[in-house]
Parts: structure tokens; sequence; C-alpha cells
């Protein structure tokens, strides 16, 4: 199956995203030739691994909680944006992003551990991909259209393990869909007390 590891943002961030995307974004000029991103799609990916063998799940996924234990909670907001060339519009984080890069080194090193052949590692640039086009555009206008923005700040608490089914070819609109095949909790700050009071 097709399996990538992600922090996905909770509803409040994205519906916040989704307003400022739609009033200042999508109703600008040339804005329509654009591919646009479903919301219940939105998701930062930490470690992309592509076609997994069914029988490397189990490891995976027991490797990926491991790693996310080792990660405390910390909080997180969408802000700005930016491109990658002329073919990808994203939005961008603020907040803990050098514990996101953590978990992101984590999620790639579990799939590694695992045997899942990885890409060769880069450096970790978080990003929430809002649109693509298929020919190059200058996308800085969109960019500028998002400066300025922040959104409100979330607790990222856990770690997913995504399955992605990619679009039925030659199907107008059609998006990849996405199944949370597994959610790895983090470990609590250690500012934070126990449930109980202890």
């Amino acid at each position: 199956m097709r399996l990538f590891a992600a922090v996905l943002p909770p509803a409040h961030a994205a519906d916040e995203l989704a307003a400022a995307v739609e009033q200042r974004v999508r109703r600008m000029p040339g804005a329509d030739e654009l591919r646009w991103t479903g919301q219940d799609g939105w998701h930062f990916t930490l470690a992309f691994m592509g076609e997994v063998d069914d029988r490397l799940v189990p490891e995976l996924g027991e490797r990926l909680a491991r790693g996310a234990r080792r990660s405390e909670a910390f909080s997180l907001r969408l802000r700005g944006g930016g491109h990658f060339g002329g073919r990808a519009l994203w939005a961008g984080a603020a907040g803990g992003i050098a514990e996101l890069r953590r978990l992101a080194e984590r999620a790639d090193a579990a799939a590694r551990r695992t045997g899942v052949p990885m890409e060769e590692h880069r450096a970790y640039r978080p990003h929430l991909t809002l649109a693509r086009t298929r020919t190059d555009t200058d996308l800085t206008p969109y960019v500028a259209a998002l400066d300025g923005f922040e959104g409100s700040p979330w607790e990222v608490g856990e770690l997913a393990l995504v399955r992605s089914r990619l679009p039925v070819a030659g199907v107008p609109g059609e998006q990849p869909r996405y199944e949370t095949v597994l959610r790895c909790p983090t470990a609590r700050p250690a500012a934070e007390p126990a449930a109980d009071g202890r």
C-alpha cells in the first residue's frame, strides 16, 4: 500500500486556512486554472514511503509508535505560504518547527529501519500543499496573498500513518483519497501533570 507519515491539522486550524484561501487567493485572476487540494486531505508530510509491502506494515507501525513516544507534544500553527518552483503552492507552519523536524527525522528513520526503500534524505521543509499546476506558473502573487495569515495554535500530540489512494485516471476533478491507518501518540510534555494529578 502507498503510505506516508504525517501531522494532520485539526478541523479548526484547517477551517481558518480554508477561509483565508477562499477570501485571499481563490478569487485571484488565474486561480481557477490551479488544481486545488481538498481540505480533508491537508497534511504536513513527515516521511513519504511510497508503496510499502503489506508484510512490513506491522513493524513499521511499531517503529513509528516508538519514534512518536520519544517526541514530546508541541505547539504548531499554520502561517503564510510559499511555492516549489512554478508547480506547487503551499501553506507554511510556525511554532514548534524544530520539534516537527525531529518527528520527521524519526519517521524517516523508522521507515528505513523497517526496510522501506526511501529517497535520499533531504532537509525537511514543512509545508501543506494547497494547489498544483501542470505547467510552470508564476505563483508569487498567490504566496503574497497569504502573507500575514496566522492561524490559531494547536498541540501536535500524534503522528499519523496515512494510506494514499491515487486519483482515478481520466476523471476530471478527481482527488487522491487518504485514510489514516495508525495514530501514534507523542509523549506528554514534561511540564504537563498526569491526568490523576500525580
